[in-house]
């Protein structure tokens, strides 16, 4: 079987990102998996090989799905992603955590059960939106509901953005794959979220015809447990390829002030006709959304989420804007010792 670059998901975008020397001296290639001081990559043919890292670059670098340069020892540079998904990450340092590059659609998966969480989708739709990928809402155990039946849960899934498409399926069911794969053709790239128990790894193992168990992540050190957690890439039996993403108990959001904007047109549409522009939408005087909820016009619990991600959004995209200075301050400085150094022992 013959394949090409386009297999891979490669279009016009990376093309014209090229030098002529580069088209001549080096191999366009995808990162299928990210390690510590390595990444697996694929090329044209689909052969897997895994490349160190050398230079300046570092794991937190690539995120699987990036497009880079190779040449036959090490990877040269990654290029311009079409869309890439992030998180902040855990722990105590403030820094952003690449997930996946180059996304057509992501996957958001929950359950007809006590899983089903508005507030949590919220935040994988407010993600999708920010990075320009089409979110499908995949909503499973439609065999088994809990509470209430299916097509509730379908609805509830679809009043959250009209912009993001719902499947609500039984994930041991070939039809309702079948309605799947229509996102899953060649060069397409699929991402899948969502937290653990629904499903996640019987829609991978569908999807790509492999015993893919995708595993849990603690937020305190990012080790996985019971099962497989690295982020890889697989190719599904439609031609596209998956991209499969470790259960996250928490997301935080940063860099997605546009995307909780579009999730809450409505809300975002009435902030802006407050009496005050600073308008903390609380006690003030002349505050539309204030009014809007004690005239049963908006949802107070709707808002509160949306206040919570804004607030955290805000507070998150400063901090790590703060961290990323105090790094080019001190990386001056050392350069600045070093070079005073250097013109002492010259002297």
């Amino acid at each position: 079987m013959t394949h090409d670059l386009k297999t891979l998901g490669w279009t016009q975008t990376f093309t014209s990102q090229l030098t002529p020397e580069e088209f001549e001296t080096l191999t366009p290639v995808r990162i299928a998996e990210v390690r510590r001081r390595g990444v697996v990559i694929l090329d044209a043919a689909l052969n897997r090989s895994e490349r160190a890292l050398t230079g300046e670059l570092v794991a937190s670098d690539f995120a699987v799905g990036d497009f880079a340069l190779a040449d036959a020892d090490r990877i040269i540079r990654v290029l311009d992603r079409k869309t890439l998904i992030s998180r902040r990450a855990a722990g105590v340092e403030a820094k952003p955590q690449l997930i996946a590059a180059n996304v057509d659609t992501l996957f958001i998966t929950t359950s007809c059960n006590h899983d089903f969480n508005e507030a949590r989708i919220e935040r994988y739709l407010a993600l999708a939106i920010e990075a320009e990928v089409h979110p499908v809402i995949v909503v499973t155990k439609a065999d088994k509901p809990e509470d209430m039946p299916a097509e509730v849960y379908k609805g509830r899934a679809a009043a959250i953005y009209d912009g993001a498409d719902v499947l609500v399926i039984n994930a041991k069911d070939a039809e309702d794959f079948a309605r799947l794969e229509t996102y899953c053709g060649e060069g397409q790239t699929i991402a899948l979220v969502g937290s653990s128990g629904v499903g996640k790894s019987t829609i991978a193992t569908g999807l790509t015809g492999l015993d893919i168990e995708i595993g849990d992540i603690r937020e305190d050190d990012a080790k996985g447990r019971h099962t497989t957690t690295s982020r890889s890439m697989y190719q599904m039996r439609g031609g596209g390829w998956l991209i499969d993403t470790p259960g996250m108990r928490e997301l935080a959001l940063h860099d997605a002030a546009e995307g909780i904007a579009t999730l809450f047109e409505d809300i975002t549409d009435l902030a802006a006709t407050c009496k005050f522009s600073d308008c903390k939408h609380d006690t003030e005087p002349g505050c539309a959304i204030k009014a809007a909820i004690e005239e049963g016009r908006l949802d107070p619990e709707r808002v509160e989420r949306w206040r919570k991600l804004r607030d955290e959004d805000a507070h998150n995209s400063e901090t790590i804007a703060e961290s990323r200075a105090r790094g080019r301050k001190f990386s001056k400085m050392v350069k600045s010792v070093k070079k005073a150094k250097n013109a002492k022992r010259g002297g």
